[in-house]
């Protein structure tokens, strides 16, 4: 029998129970962290959010193209923010809602970065652009738009169907 196979069992059999009591005065893991979500107090502006998430993954170049085309976004601010890890939707909403209130793109993230603790509803409410209000209108109305453009299914609340009667969904 060789030497590895007799000591490395004996090795273990001393050193294990150690381990096993460092495990149990170590901290326990942190919790799983939440589900990310849009938060934005507005359940269909959530799932269509959450839904460019998924198009801006397969579509980038398109994603890009539709905010400094439609919302007004600066391309190489919007491209560093994707690059840096931000969510597509995100930096859809906050250019949405930039354009929304007349503001650039640049001042929504800084107050989404200030306090985004409260999520998207908070940042919008100190905005003024929260549900109820007409910027979060016609960001609801923009998201429309752009799924039209990119020629991707989407359809409507009650809310919706009544300011665009014209339009199937």
């Amino acid at each position: 029998m060789s030497f590895r196979f007799v000591v490395l069992p004996a090795l273990l059999a001393i050193v294990a129970p150690a381990w096993a009591q460092d495990a149990d005065d170590a901290p326990a893991p942190a919790a799983t962290p939440a589900v990310w979500t849009m938060a934005t107090g507005d359940a269909w502006l959530d799932t269509w959010l959450t839904d460019i998430n998924t198009y801006a993954g397969r579509y980038r170049g398109a994603f890009i193209d539709e905010l400094v085309r439609y919302q007004g976004a600066p391309r190489a601010f919007v491209t560093e923010l994707l690059d840096a890890g931000g969510r597509p939707a995100d930096v859809y909403l906050a250019c949405a809602a930039a354009q929304a209130i007349g503001r650039p793109c640049r001042d929504v993230v800084g107050e989404w970065r200030f306090d985004p603790a409260g999520g998207w509803a908070e940042v919008l409410a100190r905005l003024e652009a929260g549900p109820d209000t007409a910027p979060f209108a016609r960001v609801r109305q923009g998201v429309v738009s752009s799924f039209d453009r990119w020629a991707r299914p989407i359809t409507l609340d009650a809310a919706l169907r009544r300011a665009l009667p014209d339009r199937e969904g």
